[in-house]
């Protein structure tokens, strides 16, 4: 039986806030060696971990981000409300800067590192890149550099950064020049268009597909070549795994 990597997708959005601080840690408390965030700027061009295009779902606010600045959104709840209600109302958007300090303390995890493209289209992939490549440098060897955007990923191998991966929809998307031309040391696609069967290979890309909260799904997904697996239920994904490992 082959095992995949579970990833911690944007720390442990089943029961806490996504891309926080109190989700984060719960996941490397629950076992997690793998995280997964996504990297936003705000309008005075602070990394902060924030995936939406909009701050309405998770913070109850209207606009984007980066119309706001990092003093700005201090003050502002990322404890999704829709979902948890008060529990996680004073919950802050976490920066870079946080989470370069989460890391120094584990240097055990490994974090892939999302830049995100309404960021790189609104800033320049110049700016987006150097200022993450800086903030990251005290554990650069935890971190892997992930985009859909293959232009930012050339610059992050550019800046000498070796470990890259590119992300994409879906398997299929893995044939376009462009991704086969990167040769990213990472794929990650989405797991609903794998082939049922066969093996999974891309090059010498190691391969990770998005999301799963079904072990049995994930490991099916492993037999066929797959290494990592993104999940949102890192607790749960972990026991099951070990369940099904001792049967």
């Amino acid at each position: 039986m082959v095992i995949p990597k579970l990833v911690a997708h944007r720390g442990y959005p089943l029961h806490y806030p996504e891309n926080t601080a109190v989700g984060i840690e719960a996941a490397i408390a629950a076992g997690a060696r793998f995280i997964e965030v996504d990297i936003q700027f705000t309008s005075d061009g602070v990394p902060v971990l924030f995936h939406d295009r909009t701050l309405e779902r998770l913070c109850g606010v209207e606009g984007t981000l980066y119309r706001y600045t990092a003093e700005q959104i201090r003050h502002f709840s990322a404890g999704e409300f829709g979902r948890f209600g008060y529990k996680f109302t004073n919950t802050p958007i976490m920066t870079l800067a946080e989470l370069v300090q989460l890391l120094g303390q584990h240097p055990d995890v490994t974090a892939f590192i999302e830049l995100k493209r309404i960021s790189i289209q609104h800033f320049g992939i110049a700016t987006v890149v150097s200022r993450v490549l800086r903030d990251l440098k005290p554990v650069a060897p935890q971190c892997v550099i992930i985009s859909y955007s293959l232009e930012a990923l050339r610059a992050v191998r550019g800046q000498g950064w070796s470990a890259v991966g590119a992300v994409v929809d879906k398997w299929q998307d893995r044939k376009r020049k462009p991704v086969q031309d990167l040769d990213p040391t990472y794929l990650f696609c989405g797991i609903n268009s794998l082939p049922r069967r066969g093996q999974l290979r891309f090059q010498t890309s190691r391969l990770a597909v998005f999301e799963s909260v079904d072990a049995q799904q994930a490991l099916q997904v492993a037999e066929q070549g797959v290494e990592f697996v993104e999940t949102f239920a890192i607790g749960e994904m972990l026991s099951a795994l070990a369940t099904l490992s001792e049967q």
